[in-house]
């Protein structure tokens, strides 16, 4: 099942990064993010969890999933036989789509705090939406940010200052170059479960703050009535509250993690999960709140094509339907559970981490990125997309998850034995280590 060769994908990557600044559109698809000259760049068919690169390799995908988006598996019939039959009525009209009151419907059924909703294409342009709306109905610029939200300039702002304040959240290395330094200051950064920085933001910016805007959850639990602190503070002080739900929506249950956590914020966001693969995004929140965006002009053409909007409404039924956050549970868990036991076995250090669905390790070495980089060139060879996180779907079953942890243990006995003999791991790599963060491509 191992690879033989990616010439064919290589071949167009190159002429990509010639053509296209970047060589992909998102940064985490990036072959570099992985396996630099080894790792697939193009697909020519997906289905379930199974992916067929150009050059005729087959793989079973224990990475992103789509970066996040394919919780029923790729193309999953029902959801795609929705797209079809909304393709086949039209997806564009001068008229509106009725599947915009269906999908606001079935959002505002799962969250019954909520009152209205409106749609986007994107996470990232769905966050700035939901920034411009809480900034309109507060009638105040600063806001109090926690966790990763796009690329947007309202929050790519907060690297204005100095050093690289949002390394600690998610990427380092992201430059603010193009964006108006004069909105330095008005996003400020805490971080997960540090009460006491959100306090000290409130305390040195009171009167000014619009919104806090955080991740509920990502990589770990709130601790010590951490969220229900914020809640009360932002209450208290009259700022709104939005949740990111964008990367846990649709993973812990049908919804937004904040239903499982048990504290509602004013504002919430989906997108990535909310139409398995489909481009939608949605805004939706408390009426007083939403109706701030009359104050203000938001409004898109493509936001009202009714391809993704028929394609979310299905999937959220397939999704209840199906029990789908049991099954992602039971693979996330599962999938700890190999790392774990594998690396009992061969002698590794490792830190497993992240809520089940969501599942990442990582080595505990000061070389841990090359590491990384020899875990995925081994188990590619083994037929697996694969790195040290898996976004779990309820296409990955059990006969599969067999075949992952009988690859996890072939690459774990190897990296053991390197260990164990005192080798250099730079030696035994077949090309360049991964890229850790942003980095530019010549």
């Amino acid at each position: 099942m191992g690879v033989t060769n990616t010439k064919r994908g290589q071949e167009i990557y190159n002429r990509a990064k010639e053509i296209i600044p970047g060589g992909t559109q998102l940064l985490s698809k990036r072959p570099e993010m992985f396996l630099p000259d080894g790792w697939p760049p193009y697909y020519s068919k997906a289905k379930g969890c199974e992916v067929w690169d150009l050059d005729g390799n087959h793989y079973y995908d224990f990475s992103l999933m789509g970066v996040g988006a394919n919780v029923l598996g790729y193309a999953f019939d029902e959801v795609d036989d929705a797209a079809k039959a909304a393709i086949d009525n039209g997806g564009m009209c001068t008229l509106n789509a009725p599947e915009e009151v269906a999908l606001a419907e079935k959002l505002l059924e799962l969250h019954p705090w909520a009152d209205m909703a409106r749609y986007a294409k994107a996470g990232g342009e769905a966050m700035s939406m939901a920034a411009r709306i809480v900034r309109a109905y507060t009638k105040k610029d600063v806001v109090l940010v926690c966790g990763y939200h796009g690329w947007h300039d309202w929050y790519l702002s907060a690297n204005l200052a100095k050093g690289d304040p949002l390394a600690g959240v998610h990427l380092q290395g992201l430059a603010p170059a193009g964006v108006p330094k004069g909105l330095a200051g008005s996003n400020l950064i805490f971080h997960y479960n540090h009460i006491e920085e959100f306090e000290a933001l409130v305390n040195e910016n009171r009167g000014q703050i619009a919104a806090v805007i955080m991740e509920p959850i990502r990589n770990d639990d709130p601790k010590d009535g951490f969220l229900e602190k914020i809640r009360e503070t932002c209450t208290k002080e009259g700022f709104a509250l939005v949740f990111d739900e964008v990367s846990a929506g649709f993973r812990l249950c049908a919804g937004g993690s904040h239903l499982k956590l048990g504290v509602t914020p004013d504002v919430a966001v989906f997108a990535k999960a909310l139409a398995n693969g489909y481009p939608v995004a949605a805004v939706i929140g408390k009426k007083d709140v939403m109706q701030a965006a009359q104050d203000t002009f938001i409004s898109s053409t493509f936001w009202t094509e009714r391809i993704a909007l028929a394609a979310a409404v299905n999937s959220i039924e397939c999704y209840q339907k199906y029990g789908v956050d049991k099954v992602q549970k039971h693979v996330g868990l599962r999938v700890k559970e190999i790392w774990i036991d594998a690396a009992e076995k061969y002698g590794l250090n490792i830190r497993v981490y992240g809520i089940p669905p969501l599942a990442h390790f990582e080595f505990e070495r000061d070389d841990a990125l090359a590491f990384k980089t020899y875990f995925t060139q081994e188990m590619l060879k083994q037929g697996f997309l694969a790195a040290t996180g898996v976004y779990a779907s309820y296409a990955h079953k059990d006969e599969i998850i067999d075949k992952y942890e009988d690859a996890v243990n072939a690459a774990f006995e190897k990296i053991g034995r390197i260990v164990k003999d005192g080798r250099d791991i730079m030696g035994c790599l077949e090309g360049p280590v991964c890229h850790a963060g942003f980095e530019r491509l010549n």
